[in-house]
């Protein structure tokens, strides 16, 4: 008789790599000033995009209790531009789904990839809910720096995470990190101590993954907009029942046949290439000039700076080949009707023919109303979509990490434009000092699109001194958004 039916039911011991995200997240200090000051322009830059946001009632449709009347004051994490003050899962959604709504808040490039700000969810819904409770029991609110550090740890699991491990080549979403991230960092700023925060690190692998069926053609569609938002709330729903005393599972990964490794994964081991510190937030990639997914970045700098030569030849035309690496050419290489916005902020051609055309490219871009101009696709129908060998090995290259890309255009009497290439996003560290004040312009301008100039002055006075950032109760940071 087979003992294939015959299990063993000892208790292992916890995977390695659960108890390295534990005790990081638990105790592992962070001094380095440039992580500190980079969380700061990553929170505001993500805020900003939330923001800028709520222009679109397909956003703000979603946003809001989960049923009318479920508000939940005086207690409740306050939502960013809204007068919602909601519970704290709630509130995870909402603000996650507000940040990543335009896929303008930062980037982070690896073997897989994602957005390691879609953890604010989390963290401004956990740390809001956290400080209100505490004054209302006597206790003193958490601090900004409290918060920042919960970004800078957010980002480097998430980050650490996608260097070596590609989930989307076994079909998985890239927010999965997110929901381990904030499930992590949420569960530490809710004070669970190191066995809890693993019990709940655990259980967030065990949810298994969501299909990238949303983000590729023929299914592109807004969930990808609000699925951070859905996995940072269930991150921050997992914390709250390791708080409470919910049991963990050791060998979450790596159990025989049932666990993350062998069921998601196909058979292939989770590694990290390096301990956990803060790498991550002080490379991290910022979305500063277009809101476009982040391997077209460079893309769409180089059709704005051919915009002026080709505005008034678009029939002069024969062909316009654009040189990309190998994860362009896979995620956002589309041909053919672009149903929605969400289809067509991940397609390389339609990001590249509109600054051809307009000389640039904002959210509005991506809506029905640009998109029925015959202009658009008369360009995507003219292009070659080609990778360079020297763009992909760059791209993975630890002290590159390039997001190369180059557009040239061919016209009809045989004559071509310059090939204009750009190796470097305007938002990578390599471009930081250029990048900064683009930054904060950019945050300016999505504050205005909300609040009284005085406010805005408030806000930018405030943020534009670390220390007093830093030092800041953060309820009364969020008191600053809120419009109840």
């Amino acid at each position: 008789m087979s003992n294939m039916g015959i299990l063993e039911a000892k208790r292992p011991e916890f995977d390695e790599l659960l108890s390295k995200i534990a005790k990081y997240a638990d105790d592992f200090e962070i001094n380095s000033e440039l992580a500190y000051e980079t969380a700061k322009y990553t929170m505001i830059d993500a805020l900003g995009c939330g923001i800028l946001a709520l222009k679109y009632p397909a956003c703000t449709k979603l946003l809001g209790p989960s049923v009318e009347g479920a508000e939940f004051r005086p207690l409740g994490s306050k939502i960013p531009g809204t007068s919602y003050q909601l519970e704290p899962i709630r509130a995870a959604f909402n603000v996650g789904a507000m940040v990543r709504w335009l896929d303008y808040n930062d980037t982070w490039l690896a073997a897989e990839w994602g957005h390691p700000s879609d953890n604010l969810g989390a963290i401004w819904a956990v740390a809001d809910y956290v400080s209100r409770k505490n004054l209302s029991q006597g206790k003193a609110p958490l601090k900004v720096k409290t918060v920042l550090e919960a970004m800078i740890k957010a980002h480097e699991i998430q980050g650490v995470l996608a260097l070596e491990n590609c989930f989307n080549k076994v079909g998985l979403d890239h927010v999965l990190l997110v929901r381990i991230a904030s499930t992590a960092v949420a569960a530490k700023l809710l004070g669970c101590n190191y066995d809890e925060i693993r019990n709940a690190v655990s259980n967030a692998f065990i949810d298994g993954g969501a299909l990238r069926t949303y983000r590729h053609a023929p299914n592109t569609g807004s969930r990808k907009s609000w699925a951070a938002g859905d996995a940072s709330s269930r991150g921050v729903d997992l914390a709250l029942k390791a708080k409470s005393g919910e049991m963990g599972y050791p060998s979450a990964l790596s159990a025989k046949f049932w666990g993350f490794e062998d069921v998601k994964m196909k058979g292939q081991k989770l590694v990290i290439p390096q301990e956990f510190g803060s790498y991550v937030m002080e490379n991290v990639l910022f979305k500063i000039s277009f809101p476009a997914e982040f391997h077209a970045q460079t893309a769409v700098e180089c059709a704005m700076a051919l915009h002026n030569e080709v505005k008034d030849r678009l029939d002069d035309i024969e062909k316009i080949v654009i040189t990309t690496q190998e994860s362009g050419h896979r995620i956002i290489n589309k041909t053919g009707e672009l149903a929605n916005p969400a289809d067509r902020d991940h397609c390389i051609q339609y990001m590249v023919a509109v600054p051809l055309i307009f000389g640039r490219l904002v959210a509005d871009d991506y809506e029905d109303s640009v998109a029925s101009d015959p202009r658009i696709d008369a360009l995507r129908d003219k292009m070659e979509v080609i990778v360079d060998p020297r763009y992909t090995k760059e791209y993975l290259d630890s002290d590159k990490r390039s997001i190369a890309n180059a557009v040239e255009i061919y016209y009809k009497d045989g004559t071509k434009s310059q090939k204009v290439e750009v190796e470097y996003p305007i938002g990578h560290r390599r471009r930081r000092d250029e990048g900064i004040p683009l930054l904060k312009a950019k945050f300016k301008a999505n504050l205005a699109t909300r609040f009284s100039p005085k406010t805005c002055k408030i806000i930018e006075d405030l943020v534009n001194d670390q220390k007093a950032l830093e030092s800041y109760n953060f309820n009364e940071f969020s008191d600053l958004f809120w419009l109840g």
